[in-house]
């Protein structure tokens, strides 16, 4: 019970961690979905240019920042987007000349989305909301930093670049939208977007769990999460240039991003595939919305990882008690949920996470292995601790290596019972009143001459009572033989015990005579006592006749009494002694022995 207790504790704290998904939780999920994303075959992209601004376009065109007026090289025959801000005038006077140029393009310009800056102007368009609110779903700024506002009013679009990184400080999703101050501002992406295809606006659909799809007229819906945010993907090869490149030959795409890599002049972006322009950000993503293969993360899928932990680990907790169980389900448990992770997002570029559930899953099946052996290893020792002074070492390996055969806590079984005890025990201790250390030692040797007959015929000792020795047989290992056993040991009993007088009279001028009972019959064997401290034991009637024929032996004369019940079990030469009455009852039973003459028998050494 104790043991179920602590798996049913580890699942419940697996799954309650899942639910929390606390930082490395999360970490590890999205480095898997980083995995996932780095596996798709690598893609060039056509439609889109990348203009750098780079150390050699630095020292060929002057020092950064240029004056505005250079900025009307880069302006191609399709859409052009700036990735450059230019939030303040120009210090040469060159703004109204930009402007100029730009109205005479399409040009987007971008923005920065800061809780640093005030409102700023209102985007180019606005937005058509179907459903619910976005704003609450939606990452949120008090202010926009925009650009000088000739060039705003000159150009055909304003998109946010700003960035989401995740828990790690990585960028791997980027919003389309954005709530700035109440408003809603189209990214940078989205607005290139828009200008490529010449739509007026754009739609958002809104559901209660947040935002579900943007839509660009002339493009496919795209699909988003609740914060508006799409996947990036970076398996797409862009055709670059060199600024210095591009303004003495201007190429023609359909879309053109102007960036700055020169060093010290660029602020670069952490990403999974490792650090990128900001403008390479864009163009990923706007590659991402052309090509129709956004990823996603479905709204249903944390409740459907947690709902598949939970059946898993507690199949696993429940089967991994069992060596040859556990490991087929531990290998189909992380093995399936790989396989099916890695078959949903190569079929329908959906995310779902495989990692906690490998964990968790090897956490538990580790878990309870470990509780199951210790509970073996513990119940083993217990084994030996309780039996390897009272059972010969051979049948305490076997209760060892199958406790199994040991029903512990009480079972009910015919048994086969023997009590030794020493006759005329009073005149031997008064002659070590003087010596008790000398009597202790006496007894010793008489017990240990005695017991190992008992243990070497497979019998149990339940315990020893002063000078009195109890043993039973057909417990805790079966015996079909125990009757036969008990009688062949009890006879041994005699040899040893006149071979151990001998060696007494001669040393001490002592002699030790024995009375031994035997009897046959059903009892209770198991665990006797209390709650705290408990023996291996027999109770019934049985045990309780045998004490009592031991007790006949001087009635009768005689050294061994052995009852009706156990002579019809085993074939000796019998002599009957008469009967005597079962305490408690009226009924008489018949009691047998065998003479010390008829000792010519064979017993197994």
């Amino acid at each position: 019970m104790k043991k179920f207790y602590i798996i049913g504790t580890l699942i419940l704290a697996l799954i309650g961690l899942r639910a929390a998904d606390p930082f490395p939780v999360e970490s590890v999920r999205l480095k898997t979905f980083d995995y996932f994303i780095s596996t798709l075959p690598y893609v060039g992209d056509e439609n889109i240019l990348l203009v750098d601004i780079d150390d050699d376009s630095l020292q060929k065109l002057g020092q950064w920042p240029w004056p505005r007026e250079v900025f009307c090289r880069f302006l191609g025959p399709g859409v052009t987007g700036f990735s450059v801000l230019f939030p303040e005038q120009d210090r040469f006077g060159g703004d109204k000349n930009l402007a100029k140029c730009i109205k005479e393009n399409t040009v987007v310009v971008s923005a920065a989305a800061s809780n640093a800056s005030s409102a700023g102007r209102p985007p180019h368009v606005g937005t058509a909301s179907i459903g619910e609110d976005p704003k609450p779903f939606l990452y949120s700024y008090s202010g926009v930093l925009n650009n000088v506002e000739e060039l705003e009013q000159a150009a055909k679009g304003n998109g946010v670049t700003s960035t989401a990184p995740e828990v790690d400080n990585l960028v791997r999703r980027l919003p389309l939208v954005f709530n700035i101050n109440d408003v809603l501002y189209p990214s940078f992406g989205i607005e290139i977007l828009r200008a490529v295809t010449g739509a007026r606006s754009y739609s958002l659909k809104t559901g209660e769990a947040g935002i579900e799809a943007l839509r660009v007229r002339g493009l496919p819906p795209i699909t988003t999460d609740a914060n508006a945010r799409i996947w990036s993907t970076w398996n797409t090869k862009f055709n670059r240039i060199s600024a210095k490149d591009y303004a003495e030959n201007a190429q023609e795409y359909p879309i053109t991003l102007l960036g700055v890599t020169a060093r010290g002049a660029s602020t670069l972006i952490a990403t999974p595939d490792g650090l990128k322009a900001p403008h390479e950000i864009q163009a990923a993503a706007i590659s991402t919305l052309i090509q129709g293969n956004n990823i996603s993360r479905p709204d249903w899928a944390n409740g459907a990882e947690i709902l598949a932990i939970s059946v898993i680990l507690i199949l696993i907790g429940i089967l991994s008690f069992n060596l040859y169980l556990s490991i087929p389900a531990l290998i189909l448990a992380i093995g399936g949920s790989i396989f099916y992770a890695f078959h949903t997002f190569g079929t329908s570029y959906t995310l779902l996470d495989p990692s906690y559930i490998v964990f968790a899953s090897f956490v538990t099946w580790a878990v309870a292995s470990f509780v199951s052996f210790y509970g073996q290893f513990k119940l083993r020792q217990q084994i030996k601790k309780q039996f390897e002074h009272y059972l010969d070492p051979g049948m305490v390996a076997k209760l060892q290596k199958n406790p199994e055969l040991l029903k512990l806590g009480g079972e009910r079984k015919d048994m086969t019972f023997l009590f030794c005890d020493i006759r005329g025990f009073t005149p031997i201790s008064e002659g070590y009143k003087d010596n008790p250390e000398g009597l202790v030692e006496l007894i010793n040797r008489f017990l240990t001459n005695q017991t190992d007959i008992i243990l070497q015929y497979g019998g149990t000792i339940d315990k020893y009572m002063g000078d009195c020795i109890m043993a039973f047989w057909n417990a805790p290992l079966d015996n079909p033989n125990h009757a036969e056993d008990a009688i062949n040991a009890a006879l041994h009993m005699r040899l040893e015990l006149a071979e151990l007088n001998n060696v007494l009279q001669h040393e001490r001028g002592i002699q030790i005579n024995t009375g031994i009972g035997i009897n046959t019959g059903p009892c209770i064997v198991g665990n006797m006592g209390s709650s705290s401290r408990f023996d291996y034991s027999v109770i019934g009637d049985a045990v309780n006749l045998a004490s009592r024929l031991e007790g006949q032996c001087k009635e009768f004369n005689t050294d061994l009494i052995i009852s009706e019940f156990t002579a019809e079990l085993a074939l000796f030469d019998y002599k009957k002694l008469g009967e005597v009455t079962v305490k408690g009852k009226n009924e008489l039973v018949k009691i047998y022995t065998i003479p010390k003459i008829n000792l010519d028998f064979e017993y197994n050494s």
